[in-house]
Formats: C-alpha cells, structure tokens, sequence
C-alpha cells in the first residue's frame, strides 16, 4: 500500500488504471439514490490472466419517482469500460511499462448520474493524474502525473510539484 497521494490545490486527482484487488463505489449524485437491493461497489479482479472489473446490477433513480421506468442496467464483467470525453489524460501504454498490464484494471464504466466515490488506498505501480480545476492553469514547467513506486526498499510516489493557479 502506498501513503497518502501528494495533494495539489485547486485540482481535482484521477487514475486511469487501478490494480488487481482495488474496490472502488459508485455514489448517486444530488437528486438520485440507489435503486433498493442493488450494491455499488465493483472490483478489479484478473479472470484467466486478463484484469477487469466486476460490475453488479447498479442504477441510480430520480427521487421525485422513486420508481423508475427506465430499464435497470446490466453490467457484464467482459464489457470494455466506458470512457468520458472528458477524460483528462488519455492512458498512456508507457505508463506501465515497468509493471504488467494484465494486473492493472482500466477505466471503470460510467453510470448514468452516479460518480466514484474517491479511492483513498493506493498501490505500488498506481498513476494518478491531477488536473486544474475550472479557472485555474497548470503551471508550464509542473507534471500533471505521479507514480507510487518502490524505491531501494522505500514505497513512494514519484512526481513534479504540481500547482494550480489563475494568476495571469
């Protein structure tokens, strides 16, 4: 397990690949909740040397209904994961170079008014992306991206000073 991620003010911090046995949970957002029964947390597991996520049977539904007349959404555990447009780092091939891909899961899927609640346990091998919040501008000469690492025994997370500013 990793200690804490550095924190960058004013900018928000994404992963794009998560390894194997990493839990993460979808929560509704304001205005939804989710649908009785159903459980919102998924898990990166590798199934005959290929990691993915396992997905349970998750909605979130308006309030005001209560009752949806949507269909509930089935997530398959071989569906690819979903990506937003406005993901804010493309995933790199070359960010795990050192680490092998089968134990690395991708992206998780997009739900329909749900988000990730934030990971709070990191592992060795883990990328995180941090990006400026909506008015503010990564400095030119920072990195947007840090790597826990194991060095000389030491675990680590090796990155540039990140800063986030709107000055002009």
């Amino acid at each position: 397990v990793c200690p804490a991620p550095p924190t960058a003010k004013f900018a928000d911090v994404t992963a794009e690949t998560y390894p194997v046995g990493t839990r993460l949970y979808y929560e509704c957002d304001s205005g939804y909740t989710r649908r009785r029964g159903q459980y919102p947390g998924i898990r990166c597991q590798s199934t005959q040397q290929v990691a993915s996520w396992v997905y349970k049977e998750f909605e979130c539904i308006d309030e005001k209904t209560l009752l949806s007349t949507a269909p509930t959404m089935e997530l398959g555990v071989t569906q690819k994961p979903e990506r937003k447009t406005q993901s804010p780092a493309p995933q790199k091939e070359g960010n795990l170079s050192e680490f092998d891909q089968k134990d690395f899961c991708g992206p998780p899927k997009t739900i329909p008014h749900a988000s990730l609640r934030p990971n709070k346990q990191y592992y060795v091998g883990q990328v995180l992306h941090f990006k400026c919040q909506s008015g503010y501008d990564k400095r030119s000469s920072t990195s947007g991206t840090c790597t826990c690492k194991k060095i000389n025994g030491n675990i680590t997370w090796t990155c540039l000073d990140l800063r986030c500013t709107n000055d002009s």
